[in-house]
């Protein structure tokens, strides 16, 4: 395939590098700084970023219990 001709042109990375930069540089502008919690309070950041990763993995916790009774247990 040529470099000139693209598969899609759908998507972030099919956007000319000028355009891809111009969206870029609005990321975290949508919101003004004394509503973004996180940025204001570390605990609350912390919190929810712990929450996050026990949700992220609680399937993969689920079954490791059930595949690995721990130590000193049998297969």
């Amino acid at each position: 395939m040529s470099a000139e001709r693209r598969a899609s042109n759908r998507g972030f990375a099919s956007m000319d590098a000028d355009k891809q930069r111009r969206i870029a540089s609005k990321g975290g502008r949508s919101v003004p700084n004394e509503k973004r919690s996180f940025s204001l309070d570390r605990r609350l950041a912390a919190e929810a970023g712990r929450k996050g990763g026990q949700a992220s993995h609680a399937s993969a916790r689920k079954r490791a219990s059930t595949t690995n009774p721990g130590p000193g247990g049998s297969r």
